[in-house]
C-alpha cells in the first residue's frame, strides 16, 4: 500500500500556487491557447465548444476544490489513486484514439467523444459510492461534506456507477451528434476496461475494495491505517498496543482481551477493566478509546492508558513491528487482471464480430459474472436490502438482464459495421 507519492507545495517563491494562484494563471493561458488552436484548425464547431465545459470545469477544480483538499502545512496530496486514476483516463482514451485511427477516425472527434463519457463516469461512479455510504460522508458543516465529497483521489468510487454515468455521457455525444450508437460504445469499450485495470491498482495502492482472510502464498497484509486495517480493529480483530476492544461503538471502553506477553500485560492490564483515559483524554465509549489508540499509533511513540482498577497509569510503547491486518485476498489485483484479459479478449475478437454491439454486449455479459463472483471473497461491502447479495452482486444481475436484451437485439439485425478501415489512406472521417 503507498497511498500519497508525494506532496505539491502550497507555495512557490512566495507565490501561492492553489486557489487564485500560479495554477490558475496557468490554466487560463493554457485554455485559451488550446480554443484559440482549435478555432483556427477547425473554426467555432461543435468539436471546439465541446472542449469549453470542460475547461471551465477544471478550473474551478483548481480555484475552489484543490484549496480544500490541500493539507496545512504541507500541501496538496499526489494519492497514489489519484495518479493511477489519471493514467487510467490517459491510457483508456489513448487505446480509443489508437482504435479510431486504424477506423480511419479523426483523433480530436474520439477525443472529445471519450471525455464526454470519461468524466461523467467519474461523476456518477463518485456519486453512487456517497450514496452507499452517506454516513461516511456527512459533516457537520455543508462546507466540510462538500470536501468529502469532491475528494475523490482518496478512493471511494464504485464501477457499476462508473458504467452508468458513463454511458449516459457518451449517450449524450451520440445523440447529439447522430452517430451510430451500437458502432461508437463497441469502439469505446476496450479503453474503458483498460482504464478499469489500472484504477483498481489503483484501489490496491489505496488499500479499497478488499478481499476476506486467505492463508495462499499471494495473500496481503495491509498496514496500519490502511481501510482493511482499520476495519479489523473496529471488529475488535487487531491488538492496539496489546489492547482489544469489544462491543457496539456506544458502549463503555472495557478491555476485552489482553495480547499475550505484551507490554500492557505486563503493565498489569487485564480484562474486564474499564479504560477512564487516553494520552489524558477522557474516553467514554468503545469507538472513543479505538479512536485515540489509533491516533497515539500514528502520532506518537508512547501512549498512557489509565483505568478505574489500577492506581497507577500504564505507560506503553508501540510495539516493533507495527501491526498489520490480517493476510487477505488481494481481490483490487484480481479484479485488475480480469479487467486486462477482458480488455485484450475483446480487442482479439473485433475482427471477427459481424454486427455493431457485440463487444459491448460480451462486456455485459462477461464481467458482470466475474464481478459476482469476485463479491463473494469482497469484505469491504455488505449485503443491501434485507439480503446477503451486494450491490455490486445486485448490479451484475441488472446489466447480465440488460446484456440478454441487447444480444437479442443484436442477433436479429443484419450483419453490419457502421465504422470500418478506410479503402485508401488520406483522410480521417468525422
Amino acid at each position: 500500500m503507498f497511498p500519497t507519492v508525494f506532496h505539491v507545495p502550497e507555495q512557490v517563491a512566495g507565490v501561492p500556487l492553489l486557489g487564485a494562484g500560479l495554477l490558475l494563471v496557468v490554466w487560463a493561458v493554457a485554455s485559451v491557447a488550446l480554443l484559440a488552436w482549435l478555432v483556427w484548425r477547425q473554426g467555432v464547431s461543435a468539436d471546439t465548444l465541446g472542449y469549453v465545459p470542460l475547461l471551465l470545469l477544471l478550473g474551478a477544480i483548481i480555484r475552489w476544490i484543490l484549496p480544500l483538499i490541500s493539507e496545512a502545512g504541507l500541501g496538496l496530496p499526489i494519492r497514489s489513486y489519484g495518479v493511477m486514476l489519471f493514467l487510467a483516463v490517459f491510457a483508456g482514451t489513448s487505446l480509443t484514439i489508437w482504435r479510431g485511427g486504424r477506423l480511419g477516425l479523426d483523433a480530436d472527434w474520439v477525443l472529445t467523444l471519450t471525455l464526454w463519457g470519461f468524466i461523467p463516469g467519474i461523476v456518477g461512479a463518485r456519486l453512487f459510492y456517497v450514496v452507499r455510504f452517506w454516513s461516511e460522508f456527512h459533516k457537520p458543516t455543508v462546507g466540510a461534506t462538500l470536501v468529502e465529497i469532491v475528494n475523490v483521489t482518496q478512493g471511494g468510487l464504485i464501477v457499476y456507477g462508473a458504467l452508468i454515468g458513463g454511458l449516459l455521457g457518451f449517450g449524450a455525444m451520440i445523440v447529439r451528434q447522430k452517430l451510430p450508437p451500437l458502432a461508437t460504445l463497441d469502439l469505446l469499450v476496450p479503453g474503458m476496461l483498460l482504464g478499469l485495470a489500472l484504477g483498481r491498482i489503483g484501489c490496491f495502492l489505496f488499500g479499497c475494495c478488499y478481499g476476506g482472510p486467505s492463508s495462499l502464498p499471494w495473500a496481503v497484509r495491509f498496514p496500519l491505517g490502511s481501510p482493511p486495517f482499520l476495519q479489523e480493529v473496529h471488529q475488535g480483530e487487531i491488538f492496539l498496543y496489546g489492547l482489544k476492544f469489544l462491543g457496539e461503538a456506544d458502549d463503555p471502553p472495557v478491555i476485552a482481551e489482553v495480547e499475550p506477553g505484551s507490554e500492557a500485560e505486563r503493565q498489569g492490564l487485564r480484562a474486564g477493566m474499564r479504560v477512564r483515559a487516553i494520552d489524558g483524554y477522557a474516553v467514554l465509549s468503545v469507538n472513543h478509546a479505538r479512536t485515540e489508540l489509533l491516533r497515539a499509533h500514528r502520532l506518537e511513540p508512547q501512549v498512557t492508558v489509565a483505568t478505574a482498577q489500577l492506581a497507577e497509569v500504564a505507560r506503553l510503547s508501540i510495539p516493533s513491528p507495527l501491526p498489520r491486518s490480517r493476510p487477505l485476498h488481494p481481490t483490487q489485483l484480481y479484479s485488475a487482471i480480469d479487467a486486462a484479459i477482458l480488455c485484450l479478449f475483446l480487442l482479439a475478437y473485433d475482427p471477427f464480430r459481424r454486427r455493431d454491439g457485440e463487444l459491448m454486449a460480451l462486456l455485459l455479459t462477461i464481467y458482470p459474472i466475474n464481478r459476482f463472483l469476485t463479491e463473494f471473497i469482497r469484505t469491504d461491502d455488505p449485503g443491501v436490502w434485507g439480503t446477503w447479495l451486494t450491490l455490486g452482486q445486485l448490479f451484475s444481475l441488472v446489466f447480465l438482464a440488460v446484456a440478454a436484451g441487447l444480444w437479442w437485439h443484436i442477433l436479429r439485425s443484419p450483419p453490419g459495421k457502421a465504422f470500418f478501415p478506410p479503402l485508401t489512406t488520406g483522410g480521417s472521417r468525422l
